[in-house]
C-alpha cells in the first residue's frame, strides 16, 4: 500500500487516454492537466489538486483501489479503478468538476492505494471497504440488519430446520435470504408438513421417550423415537433440501410418481401422505402478489428517486415463491442519480450474503458486467446480473419498482409530519431548533431485582432502533431507588459521551453535520421534579450544561392526556389534552417504557428458569448452566431419567441422583 499527501475523488475517469509504457507517463499526464490559468490561484481546491498531482506520480498503473484521506486521518471516499493512475489524474483536472467531487478534492490531504490482480478483485475489495470504512462521500448502504435464513442442520444424525440469524458458525445448509422473520417461520411449519423433518432442540430430541405433538398432527416422522428409519429420515431431508435449493419442481414430480405408484398398489393410507405432502409444497409456493413461474431464483433490486432520497426495493425469489421483500434507503448525495446509487448499493448488498443465480436490477449501471463476474466470484458460480427489457422478469422488476415509488411516498409523507412535530416540539420546550436526536430513558425492576434502565432513540426519520440501549443496575442501591437508577443510568451514558466511545455512544455520524450526532438535543425521562433534579445534578457534576432536561410526570390516576412537565427555570406545564404534540410524547415515553420493561421480563424469565435448581443440594452456578444448556428446559430436566442426567456435562452419578431424588421423591 503506498500513501502520499494529497485529495482525490469520484466520478471522473480518463480510461480512454494512452499513456506510454514508460517511467516517462507521469510526467506526460501532469503536463495534460497542468493548465495554471484555469487552475484555481489559492485555496482549499488549488491544495488539493497539488496533493493529486503529487500522488499520480506514486500511484499504480494497473487495477486497484484508492482511498481519499481527509485531514483527520478520515477516509473521505473509497473508489476502484482499472487503472488506478489513470483515474486519479482526473480529479486533478482544474475544471470540469461536478460541485460534490470539488467538495472532495478541497477536503482532501493524503491518499492510498492498493493493487489487486484483477478489477474483479477491485470491485469487491472497493465495496468492503466502503462497508466498514462508511466514507462520506461514498453510497452507503445504511440499515444493514442481518436477514434470517432458514438452516438444515448438519452437527447431528438427525438434522433438524431451524430460524437462523448472524454468523454462520453452525455447520449445515443456510437457505435465504427471507425479508423477515415471520417470513421463515411461515415457511418452516409448511416445510414441517412436506418433510416431516423435526425443528426440536436437540437437548429435548435427546431426552424423548415418546413422540411429541408434532409427530401426532404429522408435522415430524419422530427421528427421536425411531418412528422412522434413519435412510428413512435422511431422505426427507435430501429432498428438502433440493426443494430449497430451487429445485422444487424436481421434488414435487417424485413425489407424484410415489402417490401414483403407491396408489396402483392399493397403499391408500401411504398415497394419502404423499398427496398431504404436495399439498403443502403447493401451499408453499402460492405466494401473494406477483408469481413466477420461469424464474426459480433471482433477487430484483428497483430504484427510485423523489426529493432528494433514493429508495430501493429488493424482492427475493426462491424456489419459484416470493420469500418477501424489504425496501432500503441509502445516504447518497443528492446529485447521484439512481443507477450509480443502485450499482454502488448492489455491490455493498452481496459484501457478507451469497448471491443467488439470477440478479435484476432496474437500471443499467455502470460496470454491469465486471458486477456478474465479481458476484460470480464471490458465490463460486455463475452469477447473471440482467436489466430485463421484456417479459416475466420485465414484470418483476417493474413490480419491485412500483412498490419503491410507494415506500418512498410513504416515507416522505412521514418525514413531514415527523418534521413538523419535531417543530411544535422545539416551540413547545423553548428549543433554540427541532431536535435531531431525541434520548428518553426509563427503568424497570420489581422491588429492586432485575433492575434495569431503558434508553430509546427518536429523530427526524422516526425511531432509531439500533441506537436504543439497554443498562443493567450494577450499584449496591436499595431495592425501588429509581432516582439512584436514573443517576447511574446518566451517569453511564453521558461518560461514555465525554469519552468520545462513538461504539457505546452509539455514534452514526459519517458526513460531519449533526443529522445523526451522538449527542442528544432532548432528553426526556419518565419521572417528576425529583428525577429530573437527579438528572441535572448527573450532568452538572460531570460539567455538561447544554443539554435540555425534560420530566413527564404522569397524570393523577396515571391518566393520559394530563401529564406534566417538568424543565429546569420553568413553571410545570402540561399541553393541551389534544394535542399532537402531547400523542408524540407519549409515544415516545410510551415506546421507552416498552423497551424497558421488555428487558427486565427477559432477564427476570432467564433467573426463574434458572431458580428451579436452586434449591437442590450440590448444584451450584456451574452444574445448573450445565443442565440448562444439556437440556434445554427445566421441564426437560424434570422429565429426564438418571441415564440421561448422568450424560450432561459435568455431573457425575452422586449429582444425577440428588436432581433425580429431588424431581422424583419416593414418599
Amino acid at each position: 500500500m503506498t500513501r502520499q499527501s494529497g485529495p482525490a475523488n469520484l466520478e471522473p475517469d480518463l480510461s480512454d487516454l494512452e499513456l506510454p509504457e514508460t517511467d516517462e507517463a507521469d510526467e506526460v499526464v501532469l503536463d495534460l492537466i497542468a493548465d495554471d490559468d484555469a487552475a484555481p490561484a489559492a485555496g482549499p481546491l488549488a491544495a488539493g489538486i497539488d496533493v493529486i498531482k503529487a500522488a499520480v506520480r506514486h500511484a499504480p498503473k494497473g487495477s486497484g483501489v484508492y482511498r481519499m484521506i481527509g485531514a483527520s486521518g478520515e477516509v473521505l471516499y473509497v473508489g476502484k479503478a482499472k487503472s488506478i493512475t489513470k483515474r486519479v489524474i482526473s480529479y486533478a483536472r482544474p475544471i470540469g468538476l461536478a460541485t460534490r467531487i470539488a467538495r472532495m478534492v478541497a477536503a482532501t490531504t493524503a491518499m492510498e492505494f492498493v493493487s489487486t490482480n484483477t478489477e474483479t478483485e477491485a470491485l469487491l475489495l472497493e465495496a468492503n471497504l466502503i462497508k466498514q470504512l462508511r466514507p462520506r462521500f461514498n453510497v452507503l448502504l445504511r440499515d444493514d440488519k442481518s436477514f434470517p435464513y432458514i438452516l438444515i442442520s448438519g452437527d447431528h444424525a438427525s438434522p433438524r430446520i431451524a430460524k437462523h440469524r448472524g454468523a454462520r458458525s453452525m455447520k449445515g445448509d443456510y437457505f435465504g435470504p427471507f425479508a423477515s422473520a415471520q417470513a421463515v417461520g411461515r415457511t418452516i411449519n409448511a416445510l414441517e408438513r412436506a418433510f416431516l423433518i423435526r425443528s426440536c432442540a436437540d437437548p429435548v430430541f435427546e431426552s424423548r421417550t415418546r413422540p411429541c405433538l408434532l409427530f401426532q398432527i404429522k408435522r415430524c416422522s419422530g427421528p427421536c423415537t425411531a418412528e422412522i428409519s434413519k435412510d428413512g429420515y435422511d431422505a426427507l431431508v435430501n429432498e428438502a433440501k433440493l426443494f430449497l435449493s430451487g429445485r422444487s419442481q424436481v421434488v414435487k414430480r417424485v413425489l407424484a410418481d410415489q402417490m401414483e405408484q403407491a396408489a396402483e398398489n392399493l397403499e391408500f393410507e401411504r398415497a394419502a401422505v404423499y398427496r398431504d405432502r404436495l399439498a403443502a409444497l403447493s401451499a408453499i409456493q402460492a405466494t401473494q402478489g406477483i408469481n413466477p413461474r420461469g424464474v426459480e431464483e433471482a433477487d430484483v433490486f428497483a430504484a427510485t428517486q423523489q426529493g432528494g432520497q433514493t429508495c430501493i426495493q429488493v424482492f427475493f425469489f426462491r424456489t419459484g415463491q416470493n420469500w418477501g421483500n424489504r425496501a432500503y434507503y441509502p445516504r447518497a448525495d443528492r446529485s447521484i442519480e439512481a443507477a450509480e446509487v443502485l450499482g454502488s448499493f448492489v455491490a455493498q448488498f452481496y459484501d457478507d450474503k451469497p448471491p443467488p443465480s439470477l440478479v435484476l436490477l432496474s437500471h443499467e449501471v455502470e460496470d454491469q458486467q465486471l458486477l456478474g463476474e465479481a458476484l460470480s466470484t464471490r458465490a463460486g458460480r455463475r452469477v447473471e446480473v440482467a436489466t430485463p427489457k421484456r417479459g416475466e422478469k420485465k414484470d418483476l422488476v417493474d413490480h419491485a419498482l412500483q412498490n419503491a415509488r410507494e415506500a418512498l411516498g410513504r416515507k416522505l409523507a412521514e418525514s413531514a409530519s415527523q418534521l413538523k412535530l419535531l417543530g411544535g416540539l422545539a416551540e413547545a420546550f423553548g428549543l433554540d431548533k427541532p431536535p435531531r436526536r431525541i434520548e428518553v430513558y426509563d427503568n424497570s425492576h420489581i422491588m429492586g431485582t432485575n433492575a434495569v434502565g431503558g434508553m430509546i432513540v427518536a429523530g427526524p426519520e422516526g425511531f432509531r432502533r439500533k441506537d436504543y440501549r439497554t443498562f443493567n443496575i450494577k450499584s449496591d442501591i436499595a431495592p425501588g431507588d429509581d432516582f439512584g437508577m436514573m443517576r447511574e443510568v446518566l451517569e453511564r451514558r453521558f461518560k461514555r459521551l465525554l469519552k468520545g466511545d462513538a461504539e457505546a455512544a452509539g455514534e452514526a455520524a459519517v458526513d460531519g453535520d449533526d443529522e445523526q450526532s451522538a449527542w442528544p438535543d432532548l432528553v426526556l425521562i419518565d419521572g417528576g421534579p425529583g428525577q429530573l433534579s437527579a438528572a441535572r445534578q448527573i450532568l452538572t457534576d460531570l460539567g455538561i450544561a447544554n443539554v435540555p432536561l425534560v420530566g413527564i410526570a404522569k397524570g393523577r390516576d396515571r391518566e393520559a392526556g394530563r401529564e406534566t412537565f417538568h424543565m429546569a427555570g420553568r413553571e410545570p406545564f402540561r399541553l393541551e389534552p389534544r394535542d399532537p404534540v402531547l400523542y408524540f410524547v407519549q409515544r415516545l415515553r410510551d415506546e421507552a417504557h416498552r423497551f424497558a420493561i421488555g428487558t427486565h421480563r427477559g432477564r427476570r424469565k432467564k433467573d426463574m428458569k434458572e431458580a428451579g435448581l436452586a434449591e437442590i443440594a450440590g448444584i451450584g452456578p456451574s452444574r445448573k448452566r450445565a443442565l440448562l444448556n444439556h437440556f434445554g428446559t427445566l421441564k426437560a430436566i424434570e422429565r429426564a431419567g438418571l441415564d440421561d442426567l448422568q450424560r450432561a456435562p459435568g455431573i457425575n452419578a452422586g449429582t444425577a441422583k440428588a436432581v433425580y431424588d429431588f424431581f422424583h421423591p419416593t414418599g
